[in-house]
């Protein structure tokens, strides 16, 4: 019996032994105790409590061993990615001090499933750029700044149908009308491609060049031709020509942050290049015995309003992942001209000033980046024309009736990334009020260089 308690009491004092060596000579100093003064239970706790100290080193150690295998795995795969080409000039995140949690490191596909919310402009508070998509939207809707050179060819489609009663005569017994009762009913189909060029001077400067060409066909309708309320005529009229030209400037006042959206203003010019409709000579299809005109068409097509117009506007873009918030809002003044003609008698020349009325725009709406390549825009716009006066050589001026009007359109649009430098862009617009084309459908295709 005593020998095996010397046995016990020397196996023993080696554990604390080499506890004592594994241990630094503080973590030592704690749990050391004198053994020639303590009684068997004392001992049994002295023990406990060193074995505990040594789970503790021993866990202090392996957590630190795993924090500093998290940051070598974070560093090879920053360091494949880069070889890879899926980064460019990301430096290695670097190694942290001992005790201090490992950086994290964002990858595509990774446990979480998320990626970082871009502002306008792709900012996720590092210099990374925004997606294809959002970029195409905002090249259309807004304006994008650190393209180079982009080159536009569009060509939209508009459909613009109008019906008019005209009654000529007066009512007997505020029941039954006498006179003739008129039909008349004008359909214009327009064709018109657009070359656009969008170059960045800046990260806060655009220059932007549109140069329209449009063809249209417009089919003008009466009825009651001849004084009788069955016969319809219908002449129809062809015409070609460049359109109105302009010239604008973007400039970002107000970059996109947490709290407020990416403004631009846009100021921009249009030369009148296209044929204006002053003095365009009509011709007469139909007449009555007392010489008045009842049916006449105009000899060629206008595609230009023939005035210098400078153009003011404001717009915003508020990036909320994954959808993307545009409005904007404008103003259009056009310069008063004097014209040889502004009647449509061929017999007779009606020279005079004419001044177009303000235009006002409104217009806002959202879009959804669906993936890398493909996005969807839904969006309204308005447009109020006020009335234009014309004042002939030697006269005052006089307001034109019916020369206002209110076009409000509802857009959907889906742009698409064929490949690196190309975009498919394609709108279709429905008119809301009778001043607006029935339908327009555009197709557009920018090129990046």
């Amino acid at each position: 019996m005593i020998g095996n308690r010397n046995k016990a009491r020397l196996g023993r004092t080696l554990l604390a032994a080499s506890i004592a060596l594994a241990l630094p000579a503080g973590a030592w100093a704690q749990t050391a105790a004198p053994t020639n003064t303590m009684s068997a239970p004392e001992k049994e706790q002295a023990e406990v409590r060193t074995l505990m100290a040594q789970l503790q080193a021993l866990k202090a150690g392996y957590a630190d061993q795993v924090r500093r295998l998290r940051d070598l795995d974070a560093q090879v795969q920053a360091l494949e990615a880069r070889l890879a080409g899926r980064t460019t000039n990301q430096p290695l995140p670097a190694r942290p001090a001992p005790g201090q949690p490992p950086q994290q490191v964002a990858r595509t596909g990774d446990a979480s499933g998320t990626q970082p919310i871009r502002n306008a402009q792709g900012s996720t508070g590092e210099d990374a750029k925004p997606s294809r998509s959002v970029e195409d939207v905002l090249q259309q809707e807004h304006a994008v700044f650190d393209r180079k050179l982009t080159l536009e060819n569009g060509l939209t489609y508009a459909r613009y149908d109008r019906k008019q009663l005209t009654l000529n005569g007066f009512l007997a017994l505020d029941a039954i009308f006498l006179g003739n009762i008129a039909v008349e009913n004008v359909e214009s189909d327009t064709l018109t491609y657009n070359f656009a060029a969008r170059y960045g001077l800046s990260p806060r400067w655009t220059l932007n060049l549109d140069v329209p060409y449009l063809a249209r066909r417009t089919t003008y309708q009466k009825g009651g031709a001849g004084g009788s309320a069955a016969a319809t005529a219908e002449q129809k009229v062809f015409g070609s020509h460049i359109g109105d030209a302009s010239l604008s400037v973007n400039y970002r006042m107000l970059p996109e942050t947490a709290s407020r959206p990416d403004t631009v203003l846009t100021f921009g010019v249009t030369a009148p290049t296209g044929r204006h409709p002053y003095g365009i000579d009509w011709r007469v299809l139909e007449r009555d015995n007392d010489q008045f005109v009842r049916f006449a068409v105009p000899s060629e097509q206008p595609t230009g309003n023939g005035m210098w117009t400078a153009n003011l506007g404001v717009s915003m873009v508020k990036t909320l992942d994954p959808a993307i918030l545009f409005g904007n809002i404008g103003i259009a003044h056009s310069l008063s001209r004097d014209f040889n003609d502004l009647d449509n008698n061929p017999d007779t020349l009606n020279p005079g000033r004419v001044q177009l009325g303000n235009v006002y725009t409104l217009g806002g709406g959202v879009a959804f980046a669906f993936n890398e390549r493909t996005s969807l825009s839904l969006s309204f716009n308005d447009r109020i024309n006020a009335k234009a006066r014309v004042r002939p050589r030697g006269g005052d001026w006089n307001s034109v009736i019916g020369s206002d009007g209110h076009a409000a359109t509802f857009n959907m649009g889906v742009t698409y990334a064929l490949n690196q430098h190309t975009t498919l862009v394609s709108l279709l617009g429905i008119g809301l009020t009778p001043d607006a084309p029935d339908v327009t459908l555009s197709v557009k295709i920018p090129y990046t260089f």
